[in-house]
């Protein structure tokens, strides 16, 4: 079932208003609850790695939403 481009962009504004913010806060809190320690961090090398993992991982789910919505409506 595909979604028309006004339902699409209003979907990708509510998942980047608020689900990202969202998932940013449980990124991080995985983080701390891998390494509690300040002290004792992983090496910036492997943060950057997971870092960047999570932030591609998370548009994987939503690639259909998202495709298109810069475009000028076909439709119209």
């Amino acid at each position: 079932m595909a979604l028309p481009l006004k339902a699409r962009k209003r979907w990708s504004l509510v998942i980047l208003l608020v689900g990202l913010p969202i998932y940013v806060v449980i990124a991080v809190s995985t983080m701390n609850w891998l390494y509690p320690d300040p002290e004792a961090r992983a090496p910036i090398w492997i943060e950057l790695t997971i870092y960047v993992g999570l932030g591609v991982l998370w548009a994987v789910p939503f690639k259909f939403i998202f495709m298109g919505v810069g475009q000028p409506d076909p439709d119209a």
